[in-house]
């Protein structure tokens, strides 16, 4: 039975431990201390992020076009023969050079030899009736004068007379035409070049005039290359040379340069002749000709090749690093430029063509502004950044990294 003498302690039932009451007081003061719209002093400033760039600068460049072509030799000529017969000999060989007028081919010369000793005797024979007409006409021509003769027998041995002149003339006609026959059975070349294969052997008949020729001869140095270019591409460089845009070459430059198979560059530059008056009306494309030397014969017809050619020159051409542009989902082109205040803004531009490893730009940046090209997964629209290294190429060095050299594309026609 509980002792109703000894005091009840309430205190001991209603009041929280000590170590409960200061657990309560530190939480509430972190959570003041989170609340706390004021930053620590101890925690530093974002350091901006370091881009390249380089700066837009607007100078002559050379504008190059490169089109598709193909080469086809200077002169070409195709050994046919003129009479038939047998052919008995063939003096050169297949894919050698030959020199205008050496001996190719030899037909059997023995049936237009026979013929032309047939005219030759017909022709002496017809030489003596003149003979003889002539006398015959000199003689009535003194009789008629002492009236021993009358004025019919003159005529008719002067009419005898200018027969016998007619049927010289024929005869010797005749011999020359079989002289040309004995003539035309040694077929020899008709241009120097490089003549191709054989396309008749020894003892083959030969028919005049036929439709296969019995071997061709082609001129390969200098040499052709014709190229094709669209009728619009031609119309708007001729409008930019006429608004003064672009600057024509001057005179006498080498305008173009091959690009063979590979990427690489033929040595020898060549130059533009002509363009063709007559559009494709399949392609809408014109033809330009191009004369290129080919002194070690590694040009050849039927070759494909491309050819770069400068058309003129655009005085404050811009020019950007491929890495500086980039593409929107829609396909639009846009760089990152960097402000007076070191913020960098997206920026639409319109892009040409490639020159080497840089890119035409035809508008969209000023001569003066801060292009990134470095450094791109470091930035958003807006952030200050940290342009610390400036690249710096000239848009002309470009130019002619591609024209001698580069591996891009290239602009536009003279």
């Amino acid at each position: 039975m509980r002792d109703m003498s000894r005091p009840v302690s309430i205190r001991s039932r209603r009041q929280p431990p000590l170590k409960a009451l200061a657990g309560l007081t530190l939480a509430a003061l972190l959570l003041a201390g989170c609340n706390d719209p004021r930053p620590a002093a101890s925690q530093p400033a974002a350091t901006p992020p370091e881009v390249g760039y380089v700066t837009v600068v607007g100078k002559p460049l050379r504008q190059v076009r490169e089109l598709p072509g193909r080469v086809v030799p200077l002169r070409i000529a195709e050994v046919r023969s003129r009479v038939a017969g047998l052919l008995v000999e063939r003096n050169f060989e297949q894919g050698s050079r030959v020199q205008a007028g050496d001996l190719l081919y030899k037909i059997d010369p023995a049936p237009f030899q026979v013929e032309l000793a047939s005219a030759e005797a017909t022709l002496a024979r017809t030489e003596a009736a003149l003979v003889l007409a002539t006398q015959q006409a000199d003689r009535l021509k003194e009789l008629l004068a002492r009236q021993a003769a009358s004025q019919a027998q003159y005529d008719a041995a002067f009419a005898a007379q200018k027969q016998a002149e007619a049927e010289v003339a024929a005869a010797r006609a005749a011999r020359d035409r079989a002289r040309l026959n004995v003539a035309y059975t040694e077929l020899r070349a008709p241009i120097s070049g490089h003549i191709g294969r054989a396309l008749l052997t020894e003892g083959a008949l030969v028919e005049a005039g036929s439709g296969a020729p019995l071997a061709t001869i082609q001129q390969l140095d200098p040499i052709y290359v014709d190229i094709t270019q669209s009728v619009g591409e031609l119309n708007q460089l001729r409008r930019d040379l006429a608004n003064g845009e672009l600057t024509r070459l001057e005179d006498g430059a080498a305008d173009v340069q091959l690009v063979l198979d590979g990427g690489r560059l033929y040595p020898h530059p060549g130059r533009l002749l002509f363009s063709d008056v007559t559009a494709d009306p399949g392609t809408g494309q014109v033809t330009l000709r191009v004369q290129i030397p080919n002194p070690n014969g590694e040009l050849f017809p039927g070759m494909y090749v491309r050819a770069r050619t400068i058309q003129g020159i655009d005085t404050d051409a811009i020019a950007l690093p491929a890495q500086a542009i980039h593409r929107t989902d829609d396909g639009k082109a846009e760089v990152w430029v960097i402000g007076a205040d070191d913020k960098v803004q997206r920026q639409q531009v319109e892009v040409g063509n490639p020159i080497g490893a840089n890119w035409l730009i035809q508008s969209g940046v000023r001569p003066g502004e801060r292009v990134v090209i470095d450094g791109f997964q470091k930035i958003v629209a807006g952030m200050q950044v940290r342009p610390t290294r400036q690249v710096a190429e000239a848009p002309e060095a470009a130019a002619e990294d591609s024209l001698h050299g580069g591996s891009g594309r290239t602009t536009q026609l003279r």
